[in-house]
């Protein structure tokens, strides 16, 4: 991945013990078909280094690994330009004995795809996808999510390139015919790593979006007059009962009890004014 850093094998299967002082060893890349050395460590006077500033720092061998026939090259802050072919060679004594090629794959994470509002153009919708900071090159589709069906590649124009971090931004326009309730999606597969970004964007056209704006407005109205109105009742129906209870008492001295309010802690019937329970005389 790209910024981690990585460890290229080249280790000795014979499972031999070297001396520091007779190894000469070797790691080399091919520029324009001619060999570059990445670094190096020459015996005698025990240097190691470096022919290109592009590995300053970041490719490092192991004296302690090499003593144990281990020479793998250590490669730090990998970048976009690290993705190709090492050669490993190592000699004893100006005799070879390791030849070893280690292809090395880079690959970064593209950023999740952002899909801009869709422009309305006359009978035509455009949409348009972005994504950015992804290695190696993308593969873009877009999708109609009512059936899941890939959308064709007329429809669409992608614009591919590399940014100052050596990886690429992509850019994805989609034009299709005016559709309500269009439900597309833009997919940004990174085929490396097996990975697929994709975001949804759904484009209501014509007098949909008004039409939704009014049917939710009108319908909190609605429910609110229909609560008001059932509210209204209750209170003419609580009121009813109450004169006619009161009617009841006075007329026919019914026991009778006045509701006082709600009770800080539970809600009772309080006995109030002259309506009472009649007192049964004993017996």
């Amino acid at each position: 991945m790209v910024g981690s850093d990585v460890e290229l094998s080249c280790v000795d299967s014979q499972e031999n013990t070297f001396s520091l002082n007779e190894l000469f060893v070797y790691w080399q890349i091919s520029v324009t078909g001619k060999p570059k050395t990445v670094t190096y460590y020459l015996s005698g006077n025990g240097s190691a280094g470096h022919d290109d500033n592009q590995y300053k720092g970041r490719a490092e061998l192991s004296l302690d690994g090499m003593k144990r026939g281990d020479f793998s090259l250590r490669l730090y802050n990998v970048t976009p330009q690290d993705e190709q072919k090492f050669n490993c060679l190592v000699f004893r004594n100006l005799e070879r004995v390791l030849n070893v090629v280690v292809t090395l794959h880079v690959a970064a994470n593209y950023s999740m795809p952002k899909v801009s509002t869709p422009q309305d153009q006359d009978e035509e919708l455009t949409f348009t996808c972005r994504s950015t900071d992804g290695y190696p090159r993308p593969n873009v589709y877009w999708i109609n999510r009512t059936d899941n069906s890939l959308l064709s590649k007329a429809l669409h124009n992608s614009s591919v390139s590399l940014n100052s971090r050596g990886l690429y931004d992509v850019v994805s326009v989609l034009r299709v015919p005016r559709t309500p309730n269009l439900d597309v999606g833009c997919c940004i597969e990174n085929v490396l790593l097996h990975q697929n970004l994709t975001v949804s964007s759904q484009a209501e056209t014509g007098t949909s979006t008004g039409t939704k704006s009014s049917i939710t407005e009108s319908g909190g109205t609605a429910r609110e007059g229909k609560s008001n109105a059932l509210v209204a009742v209750l209170v003419l129906g609580l009121v009813a009962v109450a004169l006619a209870v009161g009617w009841a008492c006075r007329s026919q001295r019914l026991p009778c009890r006045r509701y006082a309010g709600a009770q800080a802690v539970r809600p009772e019937l309080e006995l109030t004014g002259s309506c009472r329970e009649p007192v049964v005389p004993p017996s």
